[in-house]
């Protein structure tokens, strides 16, 4: 019986390690990552030439890989909630090396002509939501008249812009 249940786990650590993301996967060590720290993290989000789309990401400057959730904390001033993941997904361990990037694309509103939506003047990002997040201005994402928001949505942690990007294209657009 015992035996039955090393292999049942052995063979449930090797499925977890084939599905996991490209900057989780790091062999069996990685299990023995813990979470980033919060001043391990430089935390970034900038506008982008579309006015409903922010980019964000997190930089482990830690000498250890280290894990944030795989869904960024984005909330909006002071609104209550925080963006949606796109595809829905749960809380989950997502692996950043030292010295790597961890990037997400946000869609602020589905409309920006949408009578509901708010206008916030910060947007605050956040590794994980275990830290309290770093503010940044409407001013400073491109919005000095404020950020829009309505239904925000977010991606998962991408090892790239253009990955990030690419998802929230195929979330919002069906593709």
């Amino acid at each position: 019986m015992r035996a039955r249940s090393i292999l049942a786990a052995s063979a449930a650590v090797a499925a977890l390690a084939a599905t996991a993301p490209a900057a989780w996967a790091g062999g069996p060590a990685a299990s023995a990552d813990t979470t980033c720290r919060e001043n391990q993290l430089t935390v970034q989000a900038t506008g982008t030439e579309l006015p409903d789309v922010l980019h964000i990401s997190v930089t482990n400057r830690a000498t250890r890989a280290c894990v944030v959730d795989q869904i960024p904390t984005v909330t909006f001033g002071d609104l209550d909630g925080a963006a949606q993941p796109v595809p829905p997904s749960e809380s989950a361990p997502y692996r950043v090396k030292p010295g790597a990037t961890a990037y997400a694309s946000v869609r602020t509103t589905s409309r920006l002509d949408n009578p509901d939506a708010r206008v916030v003047d910060s947007v605050t990002v956040a590794g994980d939501p275990s830290h309290q997040g770093r503010s940044f201005p409407a001013a400073s994402l491109g919005a000095p008249d404020g950020v829009v928001v309505w239904e925000p949505v977010t991606t998962l942690w991408k090892s790239s812009a253009a990955a990030a990007d690419q998802a929230l294209s195929d979330a919002v657009n069906g593709g």
